[in-house]
C-alpha cells in the first residue's frame, strides 16, 4: 500500500520558467524530487542542461525560449502538454536610482518580471494547456511593499505581478484552478549582486533576520511545492511572504 502523501506531485506536469539557475532551478529540482514530470525554460541551453542533470526522473524536459519574444512563447506553448502547474519564475535585479532612471531601464524591468509571464500566462490560456484543478505559482518579492533605494522598478515590477495574479484567481476559479504568489525577502542567488553589492555587506546584512540568515532556493522550492500539490486545493489569490522573519517595513 502506497504511503499518504499530500504534498507528492507525482502524474503532474508542471512548467518551470528561468529554469537555469537560482530560484527556478532549486524548485524544477524539487518537483522533479516529489514525482513531477518538469518543463524547464530558460534561454540558455548549455545552462538547462546542466539543471536537468540535477533533477531526478525520466520525464523532465529542457524548453528553450527566450519569454520576451512573442513567436517564440507561442511557438514554445504550442509544444507543451496539457500543464498541472505552472511556476512563473524567470525574472532580473537592477539598482538605478529614481532621478536617474532611463526608458531602457524601465522597458527592461517591466519587459522581463512583469510583461513576459503576463503574456506567456495568457498563451498558456488562449491555447487551452491548462488542466482543471491546476496551480499557477508567480515568485514575487517582498519588495514589493518593502522599498530600498535604487529598487524601485524591481520593486513595482514585483508589485504589478502581486496584482495581476490575484485578478487572474479570480477569473480562473470557475475551474478550480489556483494562482498564489510567493514574496521572498534576501536570497542567496546571484540576482542579489546586483548593483555593486558585496558578499561581505550581505553577511553583515542577514545577521539582521530573525533566523539569522537568508533564504536559499530550497526554501523557495519547498513553499512551491505545497502551493503545486493537491495539499493547497482551497488556496489561491495568496500573497505568501516568505522572510526569515525579517520585516522590512
Amino acid at each position: 500500500m502506497e504511503q499518504f502523501n499530500p504534498f507528492s506531485l507525482k502524474g503532474k506536469q508542471i512548467l518551470v520558467t528561468g529554469a537555469s539557475s537560482g530560484i527556478g532551478r532549486g524548485i524544477a529540482i524539487a518537483c522533479s524530487k516529489m514525482g513531477a514530470s518538469v518543463l524547464i525554460n530558460g534561454r540558455n541551453e548549455k545552462r538547462l542542461e546542466e539543471t536537468l542533470q540535477l533533477m531526478e526522473g525520466e520525464n523532465n524536459k529542457p524548453v528553450v525560449a527566450d519569454l520576451s519574444n512573442l513567436d517564440m512563447v507561442k511557438n514554445m506553448v504550442s509544444e507543451l502538454p496539457m500543464l498541472d502547474g505552472i511556476v512563473h519564475c524567470a525574472g532580473i535585479g537592477q539598482r538605478v536610482l529614481c532621478r536617474q532612471l532611463q526608458k531602457q531601464d524601465v522597458d527592461e524591468m517591466i519587459d522581463v518580471n512583469f510583461k513576459a509571464p503576463v503574456l506567456l500566462q495568457t498563451e498558456i490560456l488562449k491555447q487551452k494547456k491548462v488542466n482543471k484543478s491546476a496551480s499557477i505559482v508567480f515568485i514575487a518579492s517582498i519588495a514589493a511593499d518593502s522599498p530600498t533605494i535604487g529598487n524601485s522598478m524591481y520593486c513595482a515590477s514585483k508589485g504589478a505581478i502581486i496584482s495581476y495574479a490575484k485578478c487572474l484567481s479570480i477569473e480562473l476559479a470557475p475551474r478550480l484552478i489556483r494562482v498564489n504568489c510567493i514574496s521572498p525577502a534576501m536570497v542567496w542567488t546571484d540576482l542579489i549582486f546586483k548593483g555593486g553589492i558585496t558578499e561581505e555587506q550581505l553577511r553583515e546584512d542577514e545577521k539582521k533576520y530573525p533566523l539569522k540568515r537568508y533564504g536559499t532556493p530550497e526554501d523557495i522550492a519547498n513553499l512551491s511545492i505545497y502551493l503545486l500539490s493537491d495539499a493547497s486545493s482551497w488556496m489561491t489569490g495568496s500573497n505568501v511572504k516568505l522572510t526569515g522573519g525579517v520585516n522590512k517595513l
